[in-house]
């Protein structure tokens, strides 16, 4: 392999990319059934952390992809065996707390540490881009001991603890520049992104996670008996997606679009805006998924505090890491988004006077609030696309 691998001005997504994604609509998938399956506290945290590996290993790949041609053959083979493992990983989630932990761990290991290898290797002539893939299969390797190690050890115990420290190693990594021992330190500036390319990655992810909102409230819906208050929970589970897509689409992405690739350090950005200010982003969108099911499957039942985590847990952490993304492009957080936070914070109040359906519309409603707010406030300031 030689450097004809890397990307010369080309920044389009590849057709390959698009196809690897399939394995991530099963994986979010399979991380909303995981909550909705485990619905307490534990399988609340549970899922975070296998939500969050999933998150950092799309990412990456995402910032590989930035540097390498999805058209040259020795990349599609590594984009088909990464979906191979992709699938192991998707299929283990159920039991990844419980006897698929370690297929789990492994199937983590292999995707980072190998495709961080193959760049090691692709980028042959390039000793600049060598050394910082050096540094991060390093960190890797680290967190592979931890990823290993929890997939051994006992289910209910030792293996969470084990593997948030392996998460923690990961998310840390490029805080620290990917600190190594005589290797030292990468900078930001040595991190050369296509900016439009990594947005527009980002965009399609998010489109994943709307895609899986609609898939669980439209799988929901007709499995049941049709009746007005069930439809009623559907058709505002299906506009609060369209809420959220307009929240998110009309002015934050294509703001952030225009910025990384106008940015002097476009590295510093894309690892700030769309690496880790997306994570509540999906996070919310997954996190609402689970709560329009829950509303539709029971639009008559009390909305707890426990059902408000998903309904407006989900609302409340897609504002925030919109209104975050949006303060990164902007000079200030957005008065709309902190005004729909306001709201959902005051519905806590009408939880003992409410059931899951009336909180459902009201979580819809508080979403379209900001989207309107926004789109008369600063939305004739943005060309269309």
């Amino acid at each position: 392999m030689a450097r004809p691998l890397l990307r010369e001005t080309d920044s389009r997504v590849g057709f390959a990319e698009l196809f690897y994604d399939l394995v991530f609509v099963f994986a979010i998938t399979q991380v909303s059934h995981l909550l909705l399956h485990h619905y307490s506290l534990l399988g609340a945290v549970e899922t975070l952390v296998i939500f969050l590996a999933i998150w950092w290993i799309w990412i990456y790949t995402t910032w590989v992809l930035n540097r390498l041609d999805p058209d040259r053959t020795y990349v599609r083979g590594l984009l088909f065996a990464l979906m191979a493992a992709g699938l192991f990983l998707s299929m283990s989630i159920p039991q990844a707390f419980a006897d698929r932990g370690l297929i789990f761990a492994l199937a983590v290991v292999a995707m980072q540490v190998g495709r961080t290898a193959f760049v090691y290797v692709a980028a042959k002539g390039d000793a600049q881009l060598r050394l910082t893939y050096l540094r991060i299969l390093i960190w890797f390797l680290v967190s592979a001991l931890f990823w290993i190690a929890g997939g051994l050890a006992d289910p209910h115990h030792g293996r969470l603890p084990l593997w948030g420290v392996a998460l923690l190693i990961e998310y840390l990594g490029p805080v620290f520049g990917f600190l190594v021992p005589r290797l030292g330190r990468d900078g930001t500036q040595n991190w050369t992104v296509k900016g439009g390319h990594i947005a527009e990655r980002c965009g399609l992810f998010v489109i994943i996670c709307l895609g899986e909102t609609l898939l669980v409230s439209g799988a929901t819906f007709a499995e049941m008996d049709w009746t007005a208050p069930g439809l009623m929970a559907f058709l505002s589970s299906l506009t609060g997606a369209i809420g959220m897509w307009w929240v998110y689409f009309h002015i934050g992405h294509r703001r952030g679009t225009h910025q990384i690739e106008h940015s002097d350090d476009p590295g510093r950005l894309a690892r700030l805006a769309f690496t880790y200010a997306h994570i509540p982003i999906v996070a919310g969108i997954v996190l609402t998924a689970v709560g329009a099911e829950r509303s539709i499957a029971h639009p008559g039942d009390a909305a707890t505090l426990a059902e408000a985590a998903s309904v407006l847990g989900g609302v409340l952490l897609f504002l925030a890491g919109n209104g975050w993304f949006k303060r990164i492009s902007a000079t200030n957080f957005p008065l709309s988004h902190m005004v729909g936070l306001g709201a959902c914070a005051a519905l806590l109040l009408a939880l003992p006077y409410t059931n899951l359906l009336g909180l459902n519309i009201a979580s819809t409603a508080v979403l379209l609030l900001v989207a309107i707010w926004e789109h008369r406030s600063v939305g004739h300031q943005i060309a269309p696309q």
